[in-house]
């Protein structure tokens, strides 16, 4: 999502950088840029019309900084301006503490309502320790119900359903059933339809009064563009919705509903589908959003999603091996698994500063998942001794372990020479020093786990630490 749009507007600051001074003539050519990125991204007219006027007004205005060159405050002036758009400050939701927090999931059949409703179970337990409970009210949907029940064994997390019944008893009856279970969260799975229809209306209302949920969250579809916007506003006019979920972002570079949908309904994006998987789901955060689509990455959203697949013990003996040049071939496989985990190359590069204006060129020298895959193949076929020590693996073992990884020659390898390059770079950092200072640390911290071991076993302190 944003991908297009985050491509027009680096080519279009890096424009404005190279006169050195921001006159009113080239203010205008930049407004004029954005405008077109905006309306290309597939805003609608009204709302790129009163965003274009509030960046207007603000940046006539600009009053030169001291050490901050004119073209970058016009910068700073647009993201303030996206942020606003995109809802301004993070939303938060509004925690029961009387009881379970009630969330209602609502919207149109095909938006991906279900598995988004598993995938935010999933993340409500992992980030914010809760206990959720997922409801299938969705009983107009052939296999609504059983879906659910696979995907909640899939987050481990419990389902309450029944065959057949109305609705709104089937959510009040699981929120009894949640409390017995000592859950803190209840999401409700609603039934949809192929269009907004009264029937639809009503049996969603009837949930809302009967239940009295905390949040109501309409799962929007991204790749429905304009349409998903009128659905919405039609959705928050019955139901008053809290907040929009927006899916399948992936599948939609340019991200006009997603400026468009807070603008037209006033409600925030709370989080955003980016992939079909199961942990593929994001918070939304406007003003870190705000600065990826301005090409400025969005470095704390890459920390937290390296933090949800990355085991940090096994991580830190990693940097300490690689520190001390014992960085085996297994720690690589490692690091491969961690990244493809993260997701694919070109929306990990998005979320890194100026990573958005990489061309597709650019991308495709990276290593891809597909080439991390083919290394992990190649690594997991060579012997311990073999990932320990890869100078010793000669031309036969080479033939030997392509045949067993179904690679080839070449690609053993590449894996043997990325690997001698991964420790050649870390000796020429510990050389400049800094390297040096943390893997002195690292030994300072090995040695003192190592101390305290042999202490507890009696070993003979001073003979061991001399060696």
């Amino acid at each position: 999502m944003f991908e297009a749009l985050a491509q027009r507007f680096s080519t279009i600051f890096s424009g404005l950088g190279r006169g050195g001074q921001l006159t009113e003539k080239n203010i205008e050519e930049g407004i004029r840029e954005v405008r077109k990125a905006l309306l290309e991204a597939d805003v609608s007219l009204k709302v790129v019309r009163a965003f274009v006027e509030r960046v207007r007004e603000k940046a006539v205005g600009i009053e030169t900084i001291r050490g901050v060159k004119p073209h970058e405050q016009f910068v700073k002036v647009v993201q303030d301006e996206i942020t606003a758009l995109l809802g301004g400050e993070e939303t938060r939701i509004a925690w029961n503490d009387r009881g379970p927090t009630v969330i209602m999931m609502v919207g149109l059949q095909g938006t991906g309502k279900t598995t988004t409703t598993a995938k935010l179970a999933r993340m409500l337990k992992k980030r914010e320790g809760k206990t959720p409970l997922l409801v299938a009210a969705d009983v107009q949907r052939p296999a609504a119900i059983e879906q659910l029940k696979v995907l909640g064994r899939q987050v481990d997390v419990p389902v309450y359903a029944e065959d057949g019944g109305r609705p709104p008893k089937i959510c009040r009856r699981g929120i009894k059933k949640a409390r017995e279970l000592g859950c803190d969260v209840v999401i409700l799975d609603t039934a949809g339809r192929l269009h907004i229809d009264d029937q639809l209306m009503y049996e969603l209302e009837d949930i809302r009064d009967k239940v009295d949920p905390q949040e109501i969250w309409l799962v929007v579809d991204a790749m429905l563009g304009q349409d998903a916007v009128t659905s919405a506003a039609e959705f928050d006019q019955r139901l008053n919705v809290s907040g929009i979920v927006l899916t399948k972002t992936d599948g939609d570079a340019r991200g006009g509903a997603a400026l468009a949908v807070r603008e037209v309904t006033g409600k925030p994006i709370r989080y955003a589908g980016i992939g079909e998987k199961i942990d593929q789901i994001e918070k939304f955060v406007p003003e870190r959003m705000a600065k990826r689509i301005l090409g400025m990455g969005d470095v704390v959203g890459l920390v937290e999603q390296a933090q949800e697949v990355v085991d940090q013990e096994k991580a830190q003996e990693a940097a300490e091996r690689l520190f001390m040049a014992r960085f085996t071939l297994d720690d690589m496989k490692d690091q491969f698994e961690s990244l493809m985990k993260m997701g694919d190359m070109r929306s990990l590069m998005a979320k890194l500063p100026g990573g958005a204006s990489l061309t597709d060129e650019q991308m495709r020298q990276m290593p891809q998942n597909d080439d991390m895959r083919r290394m992990v193949a190649v690594i997991q076929s060579m012997t311990r001794d073999e990932r320990v020590d890869p100078g010793i693996i000669h031309m036969q073992r080479r033939h030997r372990i392509a045949r067993g990884s179904g690679t080839s020659v070449n690609t053993v390898g590449e894996v043997i020479k990325a690997h001698r390059e991964m420790n050649k770079q870390v000796k020429q950092l510990k050389n400049q020093g800094l390297m040096g200072r943390m893997a002195d640390k690292a030994m300072s911290r090995k040695k003192a786990k190592r101390l305290k071991k042999h202490k507890r076993e009696g070993t003979d302190i001073k003979k061991w630490f001399n060696r």
